[in-house]
C-alpha cells in the first residue's frame, strides 16, 4: 500500500497538499487536521517512522509473536502417567496384550484377580519371581508374560483408567517387595547375550518386531516397574514411602557385578548404535535409560535441592530466586525506543506466517491513524520547541517527548495505560549478577587508569581512587554472585598448585559420583553413539543404524489403512527417540554440573567434538511450530485405551484428522531440551559462540521464536544474547525487537556490553588455547581423582590443537600423595651422578637456605 511518498524535506510541500494513489479514508482526515496549522513539518526523524508505520502494515500487520498467549504446555521430568507408557508401544505391538494375557489366563486359571485377596496376590507374584530362573526358555518367556500382565494392570478386570493404574500399582509394590528387580535385570541380560538370536538378526538383511520378542518383554517389565513406582498418586504410606526410597537407591547401585543398570544400558546402546546387534529395540532402551537416569538421580526439582545444598555445604551465600518472566502486554506496538531513522532497515523479529499474510489488515486501521496522529502532533511540539531554542536555551529534546507522552497518558484518564505502561518502561525484572572475575578486570582498569600500579588480583585495595570509583566497587559487590563452578575450579588450582603438599582429598560418594565414575572410561563413545541414534531420528532415511527394529511389522502393509497407519507409527517413533535422547543428555548435563563443574567440562567436550551444536542446529532447522503441533498419535491404539475401549475404530479419515490437540508436548519438550543443551554447550565460551554465528544460528533461532510458549521464547533469546556482539551493528540495527525482548525477559550482568561490544574477532582471543587449556584442566581433576581408570582421550574432530595426546603427558599421569611411598621408591642412579655425589649434596643440600620446621609444619 503506497500511502505518502517522502521526497527531499527542503521541498517537501505543505502536509494538506500531499496527493495519494491509495490512501485509507482515515488518513486525510489526519493530514486535513495535522496540516489546519500551516506548520511546516521539517523533521525526518517524525516522517520517516510515519512513512516506517504504514509501509509496515501489508508486511506483518503489526503483531509480534512474543506478545500472544502461551500455547496449553506445562514442562516437567515428563509427561503424564499414562502418556509415558503409551510411547512405550508402537501401534503395531497391539497383538502382543492379548498373548500376556493368554500367557497369564492358562498360568492363572479362570478365576481371576477380582475374588483374590491381597495375601493371594502376593503369594502369586512371588510364584512368578521363582519361576523367571527356569532353564527353559519357552517356559521362562510365558511366566514373563504373565507377569508384564498383571504389572500392567491386568486390563481384562480393570473397568476403568483408575483401577487399571491401581492394579498396576498394587503389583509393581509386590514385585519390589519381593526383590524382583534384580531378577528382571538378570533375565535382560541373558536375553540380550542369546547367541541364537544374535546370529539369527546378523543374517536377516531387514530386522523386525519378530526378531527381539524376548527383549522387548524384557525391557517392557523393567519400564513398568520404574515408572510406576517413580509416580506417586494422592497420600503414601509410610511403608510405600520406604519402599519407594529403597527402590530408588538399589536402582542406581551395582546389580550384575560392578556394573549398575544404566551402564548395562548404556553398553547395549553402544553396541547397538556400532551395529555389532541390530535387534536391540532401541527405542524402548532409550525410555528405559532415560527413566533409570531420572529415578536414581532424580529430577528437575531435586537437582535445585540438590544445588542449594552444595552451596550451602560449600559456604557460598544462597543463590539469587529467578523465575522466568511471561511476556506483559504493551501499548504502541510500534514503538521500540530505536530512534526511528529514516536509514535504518525493517526491523523484524520473525517473519509472520503465511496465514497472517493473507489476512485483512482492515482492523488495524484505526491503531495506525491514532498512531500517525501522536507522531504528527510531536513532530508538531519539537518544532515549535526547535524555533523557541534559537531564542533561549529550553529542555532538551527527550525531555519534551517524555513530557509529551506523560501528558497525553494523563489526559487518557485510565490506570490500566499507567499501569502498561510502567511495565513496558521497566528493564528485567530480576536482580543482575556479578562474576569475581568482572569485579577484578574493573578495579585493575581503573586502577591502572587513575594510579598506574598493578597489584595483580588484589581487588581489595582502593587508595587513590575517586569516590565515584568507590561508590561502583560498593555496587559490584552487593551484586557478587560467586557461582558453585567457580568454587569448584578455584579449589582444584589450589590443589594443583600444592601438588603432593595439598592433601588428597576424596570424592564424595553419591549416586552422580558413582555413575560418572563408572561411565568415565567409556563416555565419549557413549555421546557419539547417542548423538548418531539422534542424526538418524532426525532423517528421513536412515542408512547407517536401523532405528526402526521395534516399529516394523513381520508382515507388509496390504491395505491403505494401514499404510497410513505406519507412517504415523514410524513419526511418532523417531519424536519418542528423540525426546528420550535430548532428556538424557540434559539431566546427565545438569547433574554432573551440580556435582562437579569439571565432570560437565568433560561430557560438554565430548558433545562438541562429536558435532553435537551443527546437529542440534540441524534439528531446529525446520518450521518449528509445525512440528510443534504435529499429530502423529492415534488415539484409539494408546495404550491402555486400546485395550479398555477395543470397539473403538480406526479409520483412514481419522487418521488423516489426527490428534485434536493444539500442541504435541513431546516435540515441543524436545525442542525446549535441545535449546537448553545448546545453551548449557555455549555459555561463557566464545570459541562455540563463534561456531553458532559460523553455523548462521540466528535465522534459525528467530523463525524457532514463532513458537508461542514462553519458557521456549526464553532460552532462544538467551542463545541469541549471546551471539549478538558477534553479529555486528547492522543485525542489531535490524532487530531491534528482539533486542529489547531481551532487555524486558534475561538477566543482565552489570557489565555486559553484549549489546555495544565491539566485534570479537578484533579482540586478539585465542579461542583454540582457552578450549585447550579447558582440557587439559579437566584431564588434571581426572587422573587426580580417578587414577585407577584414567579416561581414553580420543582425536579431537572439529578443533585443531596443537596437543591432542594430553593423557600421554608424563605431568599429568597419577600422582601418588604418600610421602613414605614417595620416599620409599627406588630411584635409578646414573653412573655420572655417583661420582659426583658429594658436590651435589654440598650444592643443593648443604649450601641450600630451607626452612625446614615450616616445610615439615606444611606436609602435616
Amino acid at each position: 500500500m503506497h500511502a505518502v511518498h517522502i521526497s527531499k524535506i527542503q521541498t517537501f510541500p505543505p502536509l494538506g497538499e500531499v496527493t495519494t494513489q491509495r490512501r485509507h479514508p482515515g488518513y486525510s482526515n489526519i493530514f486535513r487536521m495535522a496540516s489546519a496549522d500551516g506548520t511546516d513539518l521539517r523533521r525526518p526523524a517524525a516522517f520517516s517512522r510515519i512513512k516506517e508505520i504504514i509501509r509496515r502494515q501489508r508486511k506483518d500487520g503489526d503483531q509480534f509473536l512474543l506478545d500472544e498467549p502461551d500455547l496449553d504446555f506445562t514442562y516437567a521430568d515428563s509427561d503424564s502417567y499414562l502418556n509415558e507408557l503409551a510411547e512405550l508401544y508402537s501401534y503395531s505391538e497391539k497383538a502382543d496384550f492379548q498373548s500376556n494375557f493368554r500367557s497369564f489366563e492358562s498360568d492363572f486359571g479362570q478365576q481371576g484377580l477380582a475374588v483374590t485377596d491381597p495375601l493371594w496376590k502376593q503369594k502369586y507374584v512371588q510364584s512368578l519371581l521363582n519361576r523367571l530362573e527356569l532353564s527353559d526358555r519357552g517356559q521362562r518367556m510365558n511366566v514373563a508374560r504373565a507377569l508384564l500382565y498383571v504389572m500392567q494392570g491386568a486390563f481384562d478386570f480393570a473397568t476403568s483408567i483408575e483401577e487399571l493404574r491401581q492394579n498396576a500399582r498394587e503389583f509393581c509394590s509386590l514385585v519390589c517387595a519381593n526383590g524382583g528387580y534384580p531378577l528382571l535385570v538378570q533375565m535382560l541380560i541373558t536375553e540380550a547375550q542369546d547367541v541364537d538370536a544374535i546370529s539369527a538378526a546378523a543374517r536377516k538383511p531387514s530386522v523386525c518386531l519378530a526378531d527381539n520378542i524376548n527383549m522387548r518383554i524384557c525391557v517392557n517389565l523393567l519400564y513398568h516397574l520404574i515408572e510406576t513406582m517413580r509416580w506417586c498418586d494422592g497420600e503414601m504410606t509410610a511403608k510405600e514411602k520406604e519402599l519407594r526410597e529403597d527402590f530408588k537407591t538399589e536402582l542406581g547401585e551395582p546389580v550384575c557385578g560392578n556394573y549398575s543398570l544404566a551402564l548395562i544400558l548404556f553398553d547395549m546402546v553402544l553396541t547397538f548404535s556400532n551395529g555389532t546387534i541390530p535387534h536391540f529395540p532401541i527405542k524402548k532402551l532409550l525410555l528405559l535409560l532415560w527413566k533409570t537416569i531420572l529415578v536414581s538421580l532424580g529430577g528437575f526439582d531435586e537437582l535445585v535441592q540438590k544445588k542449594a545444598d552444595a552451596r550451602r555445604e560449600a559456604g557460598l551465600p544462597e543463590a539469587p530466586p529467578f523465575k522466568i518472566q511471561r511476556p506483559k502486554p504493551r501499548i504502541d506496538k510500534n514503538e521500540y525506543g530505536d530512534g526511528g531513522g529514516g536509514d535504518e532497515p525493517q526491523s523484524d523479529s520473525c517473519p509472520s506466517s503465511s496465514e497472517d499474510e493473507g489476512e485483512d489488515d482492515s482492523s488495524n486501521y484505526s491503531s495506525e491513524a491514532e498512531e500517525v496522529k501522536r507522531l504528527i502532533g510531536d513532530a508538531l511540539e519539537d518544532a515549535i520547541g526547535g524555533s523557541k531554542e534559537k531564542e533561549e536555551k529550553g529542555p532538551s529534546r527527550d525531555e519534551r517527548v517524555v513530557s509529551s507522552r506523560t501528558r497525553r497518558i494523563r489526559e487518557s484518564g485510565t490506570l490500566e495505560d499507567l499501569r502498561v505502561a510502567k511495565q513496558r518502561d521497566q528493564a528485567v525484572m530480576v536482580p543482575p549478577k556479578v562474576r569475581q572475575k568482572e569485579l577484578g578486570t574493573f578495579v585493575k582498569l581503573t586502577r591502572g587508569k587513575f594510579v598506574g600500579l598493578d597489584l595483580g588480583d588484589d581487588d581489595a585495595t582502593l587508595a587513590g581512587l575517586p569516590e565515584p570509583i568507590h561508590e561502583s566497587v560498593s555496587v559490584l559487590h552487593s551484586h557478587l554472585y560467586v557461582s558453585l563452578g567457580d568454587h569448584q575450579i578455584k579449589e582444584e588450582e589450589e590443589a594443583a598448585s600444592k601438588g603432593f603438599l595439598q592433601q588428597h582429598k576424596e570424592r564424595p560418594s553419591n549416586p552422580v559420583e558413582d555413575l560418572y565414575r563408572a561411565l568415565l572410561p567409556s563416555l565419549p563413545q557413549y555421546m557419539i553413539a547417542l548423538l548418531k541414534i539422534l542424526l538418524a531420528a532426525a532423517k528421513s532415511k536412515t542408512d547407517s543404524i536401523n532405528i526402526l527394529v521395534d516399529v516394523t511389522p513381520e508382515d507388509v502393509p496390504t491395505s491403505v489403512l494401514q499404510t497410513m497407519q505406519l507412517g504415523i507409527d514410524v513419526n511418532r517413533h523417531k519424536e519418542i527417540m528423540m525426546k528420550a535422547i535430548t532428556a538424557l543428555l540434559l539431566l546427565l548435563l545438569k547433574h554432573f554440573k551440580v556435582n562437579h563443574v569439571y565432570q560437565f567440562e568433560f561430557m560438554g567436550q565430548h558433545l562438541v567434538f562429536a558435532n553435537c551444536i551443527p546437529l542440534v542446529l540441524k534439528l531446529l532447522n525446520q518450521n518449528v511450530p509445525i512440528f510443534v503441533a504435529a499429530r502423529n498419535n492415534i488415539s484409539a491404539l494408546d495404550f491402555p485405551h486400546c485395550l479398555l475401549c477395543p470397539s473403538s475404530e480406526v479409520t483412514a479419515e481419522g487418521l488423516e484428522a489426527g490428534d485434536s490437540r493444539d500442541v504435541c508436548w513431546r516435540n515441543l519438550f524436545s525442542c525446549i531440551n535441545l535449546l537448553r543443551i545448546l545453551l548449557k554447550l555455549v555459555k561463557w565460551k566464545h570459541s562455540r559462540t563463534v561456531m553458532l554465528v559460523v553455523f548462521k544460528s540466528a535465522p534459525i533461532l528467530k523463525r524457532a521464536l514463532k513458537v508461542r510458549h514462553h519458557l521456549m521464547q526464553f532460552y532462544i533469546l538467551k542463545l541469541l544474547k549471546t551471539q549478538v556482539t558477534f553479529l555486528g551493528r547492522g543485525w542489531r540495527r535490524g532487530n531491534m525487537r528482539i533486542l529489547s525482548a531481551i532487555y524486558q525477559r534475561v538477566r543482565h550482568r552489570i557489565h555486559d556490553d553484549w549489546a555495544f561490544g565491539s566485534d570479537m574477532e578484533a579482540r586478539p582471543w585465542d579461542f583454540q588455547s582457552a578450549e585447550y587449556s579447558l582440557r587439559v584442566c579437566v584431564a588434571q581433576f581426572n587422573n587426580r581423582h580417578y587414577a585407577p581408570n584414567p579416561p581414553v582421550e580420543e582425536k579431537v574432530v572439529n578443533l585443531d590443537f596443537s596437543n591432542t595426546d594430553v593423557m600421554s603427558d608424563e605431568a599429568y599421569q597419577p600422582v601418588d600423595y604418600n610421602v613414605l611411598n614417595v620416599l620409599a621408591q627406588d630411584v635409578p642412579l646414573s653412573e655420572e651422578f655417583k661420582e659426583n655425589y658429594e658436590e651435589w649434596l654440598e650444592r643443593e643440600v648443604f649450601d641450600a637456605k630451607i626452612n625446614w620446621d615450616e616445610l615439615c609444619g606444611t606436609v602435616e
